[in-house]
């Protein structure tokens, strides 16, 4: 069976297959036992056969059979018996004159000997007693032998072999159409399940709450969280794109009074100097579209991150290094120089630099230093950031990493702190903010790549 096969399909055979080996087993039992049962019954018959027609001619003194004797003798349903008696002195006394070739010898001991001979070209089964008696005034054993044509037992264990196969095929029968039908009602329920699915629409996404049997309950609780994490992805892309359209607004209606002005400058001068404005907002929007990108980017659910085993002091160096308007004598590295971590160097560099922006751009004009550290503890890896500027009130932090979020007006996008934490997450880890004497940003990535 393939994956395609059905599940009542699959339910049928995987009951099926054991009842079918089950009665080939049953079926191979009982034609031994109808073998033996017909051995017994043909001996059975044959030896009483045989008495009756030795009790008769002792007690008649001469070949005479009772009514009910004749009546064993004649042809019926388990065939024709041949019989013939020898007297004591070797003379047959009735019966048919011809005996079957192959006869063993009848024993001493009088008791039933039964054979397998020939008769007339066919083979026979028979039973051969002696008893004692007298005949015309002869007295010792009589010899009593009855036969019959072996196909007999043949027909017998047929008969018994055709009951049976036909009781276990009306068994097999029974029991697949009962597997059938019986299958089709019990999967009853995951139709309905099916069909109460079908008619929601692409904007339905709540749990399912029917009532389902325990063995597809796991199942629609699997189906309820993959609603709701979709459901929860569309309503972050909904917000997502309702805010970069807001943001974005603003910067390109700008553009757009710049790109106008520059058209109707009144001479080169002006011209120039507003088509320097122009190229500044452009470079602000392209800036926060990429940062939008980013954001995006990072907050997927597959994101692949490119780890490495990198030296942290060199990662905080080169994002130093990389801004040429950050002055470096306000910013103090405290890193061991052997301290390596396991990270997507790209993407925690790109964090690193969203966390000294963010403390320079608002730490406001009293803002002196900027202390960077980083240090392991266990399988994760923290990196702080803290100034001295005027800090956060404590009831803003919670909500300071929210998109576009901005306490004061200033030349961030408010996606700084939300690409560190996407970023955090993206490694397993964590992005908290806590005042100290300014603004204190702990980012934790966890090292482990399992």
């Amino acid at each position: 069976m393939n994956a395609s096969t059905s599940l009542r399909a699959r339910l049928v055979v995987v009951i099926l297959t054991p009842l079918m080996a089950i009665a080939v087993v049953a079926g191979l039992w009982q034609l031994a036992n109808a073998r033996s049962t017909a051995s017994e019954v043909q001996e059975r018959r044959l030896l009483l056969t045989a008495l009756a027609i030795s009790n008769d001619v002792i007690s008649s003194g001469g070949d005479v059979l009772a009514p009910a004797t004749e009546a064993l003798l004649e042809d019926g349903p388990q065939g024709t018996l041949f019989y013939h008696v020898y007297a004591p002195d070797g003379v047959i006394v009735t019966g048919y004159a011809t005996p079957p070739v192959g006869i063993p010898r009848a024993n001493e001991q009088s008791q039933p000997t039964s054979f397998r001979a020939t008769y007339h070209g066919r083979p026979v089964d028979g039973v051969r007693i002696r008893s004692q008696g007298e005949i015309d005034g002869v007295a010792g054993l009589l010899t009593t032998t009855v036969w019959q044509d072996a196909s007999v037992k043949s027909r017998l264990v047929f008969t018994l072999m055709t009951q049976t196969l036909a009781v276990l095929a009306a068994l097999t029968l029974s029991v697949a159409l009962i597997v059938w039908f019986g299958v089709r009602i019990g999967l009853k329920p995951l139709a309905d399940l099916e069909a109460a699915i079908a008619l929601r629409s692409g904007d339905d996404l709540s749990p399912i709450r029917r009532a389902v049997p325990p063995e597809t309950a796991g199942i629609v609780a699997r189906l309820n969280t993959l609603f709701g994490q979709v459901s929860r992805v569309m309503s972050a892309q909904a917000e997502f794109v309702g805010n970069a359209a807001h943001q974005l607004r603003n910067p390109v209606a700008g553009m757009l009074a710049m790109a106008e002005a520059v058209e109707h400058a009144p001479d080169w001068q002006a011209s120039q100097s507003r088509a320097r404005d122009l190229v500044a907002a452009a470079r602000k929007a392209a800036g926060l579209t990429d940062s939008l990108l980013q954001l995006e980017r990072v907050s997927a659910s597959n994101v692949e991150l490119n780890r490495e085993t990198v030296n942290l002091r060199q990662l905080v160096d080169d994002q130093l290094a990389s801004n040429e308007a950050r002055e470096r004598t306000r910013v103090f590295v405290d890193v061991d120089e052997d301290t390596t971590i396991i990270c997507d160097p790209i993407l925690l560099g790109q964090a690193l630099t969203n966390l000294i922006d963010n403390a320079l751009h608002h730490g406001g004009p009293d803002l002196g230093r900027i202390v960077i550290q980083g240090h392991q503890v266990a399988e994760f890896c923290e990196i702080i950031v803290e100034d001295d500027g005027k800090g956060v009130p404590e009831d803003d932090l919670l909500t300071l990493i929210d998109r576009f979020r901005q306490l004061h007006p200033g030349s961030g996008s408010g996606l700084g702190l939300s690409i560190a934490d996407a970023i955090a997450r993206a490694h397993s880890g964590t992005l908290t903010l806590e005042s100290s004497i300014g603004l204190r940003a702990k980012l934790r990535i966890c090292q482990i790549t399992d």
